[in-house]
């Protein structure tokens, strides 16, 4: 699992790291690691044209020493100093002895660049960059260097993955001790480029701001049937979905609970003919949700309409994913009133309408937003997304990145919602059932695209393959 603790977090280990060491230790560390890294990427040092934007502080300074090594190594290193009465003055001395120049052109040394580190601001930096840093930053990005960005792209917000103003897209980031939060998140997750962790020694508390399940943890999550399972043990999921205008979207949900690991799924609504076309297996009815039969979980939502169920649904005493259609106009205090636990899956778009405010605050602010819903609602949320968040009022966000791009398509949120009530009614936590189906929905993704375009039926259909995928590093430990 990856883990992601907050600036003021990293800072206070920092600190009480800096009392036990001598001085001058953890910046060395850090320097060291980013060195290697650089050395890495270049293959060749000697002779290797390496540019330093160096900012004011630790950030710039982590940047020095780096380049002070690489030019020890045979690098021809030049560092442009955007503030250079505040440069770290160990760090450009170290940099100097080593044969480092200050850059007189910066225009110049950066045109013809195989490599160019980004130490402008770091993990203190909000707002964007500063005018004066956005050109050196444009020209960086428009050479045909590398760009390796020191603990955090210059410009993104290193708690909330926030990107205010303009930043310094980077290919490969070189974080120290920790993850950060603005690493995982979209979007400035996107800014991050490859990210290599350098641990320093740091003894960070146990609980992160986020965490990023990998295949291991998502194997710990998966329910396997037992020897005395039968249908009803493995748990049934009720789907309430589809429309005379929208039939399918009742098929794509059907198609993601089917391969979810629940024993049986019964289907609500007037899409009976299509489900049971596609998938004979399932139990269908054409009454109302609590005539349908037990379950021990609801899918409410895809494709919908204004057609009834959400009231009865929520009503139930079981767990209930509720998506899509089922989120218009959705009360707050209906959901916190509930006596099982809700799991909400929008869109930016209907975060926005239940927060009551504009899409594009919700898609630049992701990590306060889907923390608000939470809060607001007393249910777990699942923040759909190129990275996709899930919070719930404890413990850290997760952050799910397995997806591709080729996801954005329609129906893929359909299977989605149908997988993750699935899981619901094996018996998963709603924090663990969202965070497993969304790894799953986006490995699927992957396996169904593989680089080209793809659909939600296609995504639904490659679930097992993404399942064995998981269970299999699982049986390799």
């Amino acid at each position: 699992m990856r883990t992601g603790y907050d600036v003021t977090t990293v800072r206070t280990a920092e600190r009480e790291l800096m009392a036990k060491v001598p001085p001058g230790a953890l910046m060395q560390r850090a320097a060291a690691g980013l060195a290697a890294t650089c050395a890495g990427l270049l293959g060749r040092v000697y002779g290797a044209r390496v540019v330093l934007l160096v900012g004011s502080g630790d950030n710039g300074g982590d940047a020095l020493y780096a380049g002070a090594r690489l030019a020890r190594r045979g690098a021809k290193v030049g560092a442009v100093l955007l503030a250079p009465d505040r440069a770290h003055p160990e760090g450009l001395a170290a940099f100097t002895r080593a044969g480092g120049r200050v850059a007189d052109d910066p225009f110049e040394v950066l045109a013809v660049a195989d490599l160019v580190l980004d130490g402008i601001t770091g993990i203190g930096g909000h707002g964007g960059l500063r005018p004066d840093a956005v050109p050196l930053a444009r020209a960086a990005r428009g050479s045909n260097a590398l760009v390796v960005a020191v603990d955090l792209p210059s410009g993104v917000d290193a708690d909330t993955g926030e990107v205010a103003g303009e930043a310094l897209r980077a290919d490969v980031t070189v974080t120290f001790g920790a993850y950060k939060p603005g690493l995982l998140i979209d979007p400035a997750q996107e800014y991050a480029g490859v990210v290599h962790l350098v641990p320093i020694g740091l003894d960070l508390p146990s609980v992160p701001a986020v965490e990023a399940l990998q295949h291991t943890d998502v194997a710990d999550l998966l329910p396997a049937p037992a020897a005395e399972s039968d249908k009803y043990r493995r748990g049934v999921v009720g789907v309430v979905a589809g429309s005379g205008r929208y039939p399918g979207a009742a098929v794509l949900a059907v198609a993601g609970a089917l391969r979810g690991g629940a024993g049986a799924v019964r289907y609500v609504g007037p899409g009976g003919d299509a489900v049971i076309a596609r998938f004979p297996e399932t139990l269908v009815s054409d009454g109302s949700p609590d005539q349908a039969g037990r379950v021990q979980a609801w899918v409410v939502g895809p494709g919908l309409g204004e057609g009834p169920g959400v009231a009865e649904v929520l009503a139930s005493d079981v767990p209930v994913l509720v998506d899509a259609d089922g989120l218009r106009g959705l009360d707050p205090d209906a959901v916190r009133a509930r006596p099982a636990a809700t799991l909400l899956t929008p869109h930016a778009g209907e975060a926005a309408a239940l927060l009551g405010v504009p899409r594009a605050q919700v898609e630049a602010e992701r990590l306060a937003s889907v923390r608000e819903l939470a809060a607001r609602f007393g249910a777990t949320v699942l923040l759909k997304g190129s990275t996709t968040l899930i919070a719930d009022a404890e413990g850290p966000v997760r952050v799910n990145a397995t997806g591709t791009p080729w996801l954005a398509t329609a129906g893929s949120g359909d299977v989605l919602s149908g997988l993750a009530g699935s899981l619901l009614a094996t018996g998963l936590p709603a924090r663990d059932a969202a965070s497993a189906a969304a790894y799953l929905h986006g490995l699927a993704g992957r396996h169904a695209a593989q680089g080209a375009p793809t659909s939600a039926y296609a995504v639904a259909e490659a679930l097992p393959e993404a399942w064995r995928d998981i269970a299999g590093a699982s049986a390799e430990r």
